[in-house]
Parts: structure tokens; C-alpha cells; sequence
């Protein structure tokens, strides 16, 4: 039976997104909302007279777990670079923001405000709601050792941005994609017609790279541990199989639980002793923190 291996470098968490890939994603939304056109509402409000400098605050709806303050001055940056809009924050990412209490506030011309406003409030809202779900899950079980995973299941473009959420929210993030980690699913298995051969094939062409294996049944399981995988995943297993799995892996290998996981049985998996689950729910199914921008009087 292979051991467990030490110092294995997983999971990980994202403390900051690239800047160079939050710019492209901006410009891809300045270019969707305004066709290099332009805000024509604030065009024809605007075009003839003089704008005096307003104050504007975003505050929360809702209580929520505050994600996006860097995106938000990103956006004002790129959209309002030629009418001065200086951006206060008065919560940072990670924080509590109760309901009415303001996240950040503005100073400039409405015009730059107004053009700027949506793609920062769906910028925040989708990431702030991603981290106030992740916190909700995460604090559930943070008297134990379990940790709480992402998954690759995010808004095309959006990963990093998604996982840096999850992060902020409490959560640890699965492999960022492809290419950082190898995760031998049923399809791999099949193609291959052996999970054994499977694990060797991706120990012999990558050897120092994390290796996942998904296992479905207590058969596959037990073959699994004798392989060099360092993580076995136990898919849509109910917890008497998850139990049994534990006893068969004694402590070899990391334990992934994945599937059919809710606040109740997050719980439950941790008393079991899971060492990860990972739930697709914390980005692909996201209500977005409710937040508002509105011009002080």
C-alpha cells in the first residue's frame, strides 16, 4: 500500500487575481455595455451642461461577505479614466457588510459614475455572493480538520476571479484547471481500461504533480489505494460507503468526498473525517450579494 505523501501541495488558495486577466475581463465588459459607443443616456443628460462633482455610495442590501473592492476600482479606472472618479473603500474583501451598510463610496462627475455603475455592481455582486455562500458552508465546519473545495464548475472567464471568492469567503481552491493537477475521472479510466494503469501512466509522464483518482464503488477504492495516487475522490458515495472507503484507505491517501453534498451532510462528512469535499454549488449556482449605487443628496 503506498503511504500518504507529506508537504503534498494541495489544496491551495488564490490571495490575489492576475492583473493583467481582471483588465482583459473588463474590457470585454466595457465592450459589451457600451460597443464603443458609449452611455447614450448620459451622453444626451449630459452633452450641454456643466457636471458639478457628486458623492455616490454602494451599500448592501443584504448581509453578505464583501468580494470585489479591487475589481470595482479596476472598472472605474478603465470606464472613467478621463472623468476623475475617486473610489473610498469602506469595507474590505473578506468582511461582514450588514444590510445598509455602505461598502464603498464615489466622487466625481455622474457621468463617470453612472457609465461605470453596472459593471461593478455585477462584478461585486457575483463575486460577493460566491464568498458570503462559501462563508456560510465553510464556517459550518471550521472546528474540524475538513476543508471545503471549488471546483472547476465557473462562468467561462471567470475562474480565477470565482475561485479567488472562495478563497476570500473561506473556502480552498481544486486545481485552477487542466493543467495544474491530474484528476483521473471514469472517462480517463475507461479509455484506458485500468485505473492502475491509469494512475502509472500519469506517474511515469508527470511525477512530482499532485495525482487525483475518482473512485465510485468499494472495488475501485480498494484498488486505488495501492496505486501512487495521492488523493482518492469518493464520488456520489453515501456515508456508510464513505465510511468504509476510510477504513480500507487507513490514512494512505487524502480523502476527497464529491457529490450530493448539502449543509447537513458537510457536517456529517467532517465528523467523518473526510479530508476534503468540494462542492460545485459554491460557483456554479450563485445568488448574487444584492447591492445598490445611489447618489447621496
Amino acid at each position: 500500500m503506498a503511504s500518504k505523501r507529506e508537504g503534498l501541495d494541495f489544496p491551495k488558495r488564490i490571495q490575489k487575481v492576475s492583473p493583467g486577466l481582471l483588465k482583459d475581463l473588463i474590457e470585454i465588459a466595457v465592450r459589451e455595455d457600451l460597443d464603443g459607443i458609449g452611455d447614450i443616456t448620459t451622453q444626451a443628460l449630459f452633452k450641454n451642461i456643466s457636471e458639478d462633482t457628486r458623492s455616490a455610495r454602494v451599500t448592501a442590501k443584504e448581509r453578505g461577505v464583501v468580494c470585489g473592492i479591487d475589481v470595482a476600482l479596476a472598472v472605474y479606472s478603465i470606464v472613467s479614466n478621463q472623468s476623475g472618479v475617486e473610489i473610498m473603500p469602506r469595507k474590505l474583501d473578506g468582511e461582514i457588510a450588514e444590510k445598509g451598510e455602505t461598502i464603498l463610496t464615489l466622487k466625481g462627475r455622474p457621468s463617470g459614475i453612472t457609465t461605470g455603475e453596472r459593471i461593478a455592481l455585477n462584478f461585486m455582486g457575483i463575486l460577493s455572493g460566491v464568498a458570503t455562500k462559501t462563508r456560510r458552508y465553510a464556517d459550518l465546519i471550521s472546528g474540524s480538520s475538513t476543508r471545503l473545495l471549488d471546483t472547476r464548475k465557473t462562468l467561462p472567464g471567470m475562474r480565477e476571479l470565482q475561485k479567488y471568492a472562495v478563497a476570500t469567503g473561506g473556502g480552498y481552491n481544486h486545481r485552477m484547471g487542466l493543467y495544474d493537477m491530474i484528476l483521473i475521472k471514469d472517462n480517463h479510466i475507461s479509455a484506458v481500461r485500468s485505473l492502475t494503469k491509469a494512475v502509472e501512466l500519469a506517474k511515469a509522464a508527470y511525477p512530482f504533480v499532485p495525482i487525483e483518482v475518482e473512485t465510485t464503488t468499494i472495488e475501485q477504492v480498494a484498488e486505488a489505494v495501492e496505486t501512487e495516487a495521492d488523493i482518492l475522490m469518493l464520488d456520489n458515495m453515501n456515508n456508510d460507503l464513505v465510511r468504509e472507503a476510510l477504513r480500507i484507505i487507513g490514512g494512505s491517501k487524502y480523502i476527497e468526498v464529491s457529490g450530493n453534498v448539502d449543509e447537513k451532510r458537510l457536517v456529517e462528512l467532517a465528523g467523518i473525517g473526510a479530508d476534503f469535499v468540494s462542492m460545485g454549488e459554491l460557483t456554479h449556482t450563485v445568488k448574487p450579494l444584492d447591492l445598490s449605487l445611489l447618489f447621496d443628496e
